[in-house]
């Protein structure tokens, strides 16, 4: 094995951010695998290149860090190359608010479903497809809106502080047609306690998006989606005020603003 110390100069992200990193076509280069997060994440091939996509978590500190390429040649020799990547803060506002103790308390049997929902969204982020199924950029989920609220808002109840908010709120009245952000696997279409009717699709390398509070579900676990196509309705359910769509995007269980995965450039795998 040999090594080359440094990739490239510093990459830059900010907290919550999705972050694209490319590797250029070698003789012989066969495979590409980034160490990021405790997580190994393939690269894959498109043509001039090599390509993935990691998250920078919103609450993760900020400082230099480290991601550890190890790339593999046809005659079986492996390199390893450092990409140093700077992450810079980010300012997500926080709200604190005093309420009745039966608005923030759960019943023991809420509890419980809550604590099921939670176990059963960890098992599906924790699965890593190897392969990517989109070959074009990511879109809004609801064609025209190229913006949301509250991604990384943490609101604290009664001095008690909650986990940040980790999707974007988009305008959506009931009914309004929610289509998939990307071409992918349905990994998950139930009605949960917080998120109610929800839909979780797998994109491939470590890559979800989640689309929460739906009135109506269109799609069915393990069904293969396209961009733009149909997967529900936006509408009011679970734990919510009004009709809106919440729109999410986790990498590598990254909790990431789902607007930076737009802002990414369009050379996806082939």
């Amino acid at each position: 094995m040999s090594v080359i110390a440094l990739l490239a100069a510093n990459l830059v992200a900010l907290q919550g951010q999705a972050l694209q990193l490319e590797q250029p076509a070698e003789p012989g280069l066969e495979a590409v695998t980034v160490h990021w997060q405790d997580r190994a994440v393939p690269f894959v091939r498109r043509a001039d290149g090599w390509i993935t996509i990691i998250g920078v978590d919103l609450d993760v500190e900020t400082g230099e860090y480290a991601a550890e390429l190890a790339l593999r040649f046809a005659d079986d020799r492996v390199e390893t190359r450092t990409q140093p990547i700077e992450v810079r803060s980010k300012d997500y506002p926080t709200t604190e608010l005093t309420v009745e103790p039966k608005y923030v308390q759960l019943s023991p049997e809420n509890q419980e479903r809550s604590a099921r929902d939670s176990r059963e969204i960890a098992a599906v982020y924790a699965e890593l497809t190897p392969q990517a199924y989109w070959s074009e950029p990511f879109a809004s989920p609801i064609p025209g809106v190229q913006g949301g609220r509250n991604f990384g808002h943490r609101r604290v109840f009664n001095g008690e502080p909650r986990a940040p908010h980790s999707g974007a709120d988009l305008r959506a009245a009931t009914g309004d047609d929610i289509r998939a952000a990307n071409a992918g696997r349905v990994a998950l279409a139930k009605d949960l306690f917080f998120s109610g009717n929800a839909v979780f699709i797998d994109h491939g390398l470590g890559v979800y998006t989640t689309y929460l509070h739906l009135s109506e579900i269109l799609v069915e676990p393990g069904q293969m989606v396209g961009r733009g196509e149909l997967i529900g309705r936006a509408g009011e359910t679970g734990r919510v005020t009004g009709p809106h769509l919440h729109w999410g995007v986790r990498i590598l269980d990254a909790r990431v603003d789902p607007f930076s995965l737009l802002s990414l450039s369009s050379g996806t795998p082939q």
